[in-house]
């Protein structure tokens, strides 16, 4: 089992920034890779970034290239979002997830966290 714990939404001005944390317990994180999804209201829940723990290779929907960054501290089993040039579309909540994925990154996690509201205001 991991457990996963996110922090760091709220509020904040469209072209503001937010940095997003998710601390992960319960298992060695090596062979893990670690995500971010948000879901909208009345929206499905779409990934927005993953990382692979080891070896740190990444993934980023569409949407979020260029404004948005996840990275890792080992240190810390932690896995950071950082958005940047937030716009009002970006507003949903935003869930962390992790599993034992090899290849595909975009799907296929059993390993939830609670969620964490960023609202962007115009």
């Amino acid at each position: 089992q991991v457990q996963l714990v996110e922090s760091g939404g709220g509020l904040v001005q469209a072209g503001g920034s937010l940095r997003l944390s998710c601390a992960a317990s319960g298992r060695t994180l090596s062979d893990y890779v670690l995500a971010w999804f948000r879901q909208a209201p009345g929206k499905e829940r779409v990934i927005v970034a993953a990382i692979r723990w080891s070896g740190g290779s990444t993934y980023y929907t569409n949407s979020v290239k260029g404004r948005f960054t996840i990275s890792r501290d080992n240190a810390k089993n932690t896995v950071y979002l950082q958005m940047n040039s937030l716009k009002p579309e970006d507003t949903a909540v935003y869930y962390c997830a992790a599993d034992r994925l090899i290849g595909e990154m975009s799907a296929g996690y059993n390993y939830w966290g609670q969620g964490t509201q960023v609202t962007v205001s115009s």
